[in-house]
């Protein structure tokens, strides 16, 4: 193990590091969220207090539940991907990015599903 860490210039091992210390967080985070507070609201209020109050879903927009998990998983893989492409050797290597890929496959449905619905309409009118 020795002999592969100082194989690595400065960039990999701090890009390990990095990589490790945002799993660790996403862990702690995780715990905190799922363990921590839920079982603080079940014991004060019981299991019916896990729902959103009121008041704040009132304040958000309806999106259905793989909207609002791409919201925040999304950025969170950006910041993954990238830490991990910090880990490379090849420094022209480095930058895996999803945001381009997600734009590009939402502009892209989208664009079929309107050339589509025009293909259809045109169908129709014929």
């Amino acid at each position: 193990m020795e002999s592969v860490w100082r194989m690595m210039n400065f960039r990999q091992r701090m890009g390990w590091v990095a990589v490790a210390l945002f799993l660790l967080l996403s862990v702690m985070v995780a715990y905190y969220v799922f363990e921590i507070i839920s079982l603080e609201q079940v014991q004060r209020d019981g299991i019916d207090s896990l729902a959103l109050p009121p008041a704040f879903s009132a304040h958000l927009p309806p999106f259905p539940l793989w909207a609002w998990a791409s919201v925040f998983l999304v950025p969170y893989l950006q910041l993954f991907l990238f830490l991990f492409s910090c880990t490379r050797a090849d420094p022209h290597a480095v930058g895996y990015c999803i945001l381009p890929v997600c734009i590009f496959l939402l502009c892209s449905h989208r664009g079929t599903a309107k050339s589509t619905n025009q293909r259809a309409g045109l169908l129709i009118h014929m």
